[in-house]
């Protein structure tokens, strides 16, 4: 795309055309493109859509923007994983789905620019200069374990044993990281997990961290696994008691002198057990929300905003649905009850399990098309089904399964409306949408 009234629209440029290099250097990704064109003066050579090739040479403000968005982040192609997890989900998936389903981003690129996770074993000398070079940071780590050979084992690649080397690494270039660690029953849980987040905590302290903070995250298992995965075992509400008794011990203990509870449960745990979510004090800002961490109270904390001033009726009788993964429905459930407080509105809940999955307990972002078909087919529906818009390709009415909102809409017999936020969900009830 490029934006209306922008330097490139002033040039000319337009959606299709290629930057093939910028005073002569080719960018391999977003990030070299941003760094590039924060000069005064710039040379751009342009592949149009019809194959001519253009080069402009221009004067604009340091770090002014062109007003150029890109298709993809990544120019030169996206760096894969080359673990083999037992316990990943790319390979917990049925065949034959869309290709990018099946694609493992382990890109340290894609970890800088949007927070996604990776684990550090497939980067060469090369990227790891660029890294310091550049001033990459944070990145987001999968770490699991701290002990060498337990993650060679969790990751199945001998090259997975340097964590410690490597955060020792990013200590001394003054590059910060935030943490993953997925617990998987019976491997490094308990006494490994008390080691991988006292170890983690130990680069967690001073006046600049290494680790700024970690992430504690179940282990998720569906029934497309592979046999490679047979050993491991899904997480049980007796475990997700122990976690979570552990942790926040560890929580209570890092604070006094970390000024930070450092590690953060993921909300499964807390609604696996059937415990109530921490305070929202407890999340400080939020570090890990994108991992799940913290997020279903930072909705319930945007819905006390969006609701701030409701109708005490509405002008006309509204009966609509909400559809949400069964394991966050009881956690939700307040939030359909306040809003049913409004005069001639029907807000009907309903928690599925995923069959799909085959997962009775699962949350929102996963649930499939076929999910939503299984579990609301003949079920009143009301006027509208309002359905989380986490559960669709970004930018796309594309569920996990690839059938569309429409499909599912035509099969429900129901008008379907994508919702993103408290405010999306409040706006959608009171019929404004």
């Amino acid at each position: 795309m490029v934006e209306a009234d922008s330097i490139a629209a002033e040039l000319g440029v337009q959606p299709g055309d290629r930057i093939l290099r910028i005073n002569g250097v080719a960018p391999r990704d977003l990030i070299d493109y941003r760094i590039l064109i924060s000069e005064e003066e710039l040379r751009l050579e342009v592949l149009d859509a019809a194959g001519q090739h253009h080069c402009i040479s221009f004067e604009k403000d340091m770090d002014g923007d062109l007003g150029l968005e890109f298709s993809e982040a990544l120019f030169d192609g996206l760096r894969q994983c080359n673990n083999r997890c037992p316990f990943c989900f790319i390979d917990q998936q049925p065949a034959g789905k869309r290709s990018t389903l099946y694609l493992k981003d382990d890109d340290y690129r894609l970890s800088f620019l949007y927070g996604s996770y990776l684990t550090l074993t497939n980067l060469t000398p090369a990227d790891w200069q660029r890294i310091e070079t550049q001033r990459l940071s944070p990145l987001y780590v999968s770490v699991h374990a701290t002990d060498p050979e337990l993650r060679c084992r969790l990751l199945r690649n001998k090259r997975a044993g340097s964590i410690l080397q490597q955060l020792e690494w990013f200590a001394q270039r003054r590059l910060q990281i935030h943490a993953q660690v997925v617990v998987c029953p019976g491997l490094n849980d308990g006494r490994q997990l008390q080691r991988t987040l006292r170890d983690l905590a130990r680069w967690g302290v001073g006046d600049w961290p290494t680790v700024l903070s970690t992430a504690v995250v179940p282990v998720g298992l569906t029934r497309f696994r592979p046999d490679t995965a047979a050993d491991l075992t899904p997480v049980t509400p007796q475990l997700a008691r122990q976690v979570i008794a552990q942790v926040e011990v560890l929580q209570q203990e890092f604070y006094p002198r970390m000024g930070s509870r450092f590690a953060w449960l993921a909300d499964e745990w807390y609604l696996m057990a059937a415990q109530p979510l921490p305070p929202r004090s407890a999340y400080e800002d939020w570090p890990q929300q994108a991992n799940g961490v913290g997020s279903i109270r930072a909705f319930l904390e945007a819905l006390e905003q969006a609701t701030a001033q409701l109708p005490e009726a509405l002008p006309a009788p509204r009966r609509c649905s909400w559809v949400v993964g069964g394991l966050v429905g009881p956690a939700l459930r307040p939030v359909a009850e306040r809003l049913q407080g409004i005069r001639g509105l029907e807000l009907l809940l309903y928690s599925l399990p995923s069959p799909y999955w085959g997962q009775d307990l699962v949350v929102t972002g996963l649930l499939t098309g076929a999910d939503l078909i299984d579990g609301l087919a003949g079920q009143d529906l009301g006027d509208q089904l309002l359905l989380p818009s986490v559960m669709l390709r970004h930018g796309s009415a594309l569920l996990l399964d690839d059938l569309t909102v429409g499909q599912v809409a035509v099969r429900l017999g129901v008008p379907i409306l994508p919702v993103t936020d408290a405010q999306d969900l409040v706006t959608a009830c009171l019929g404004k949408a």
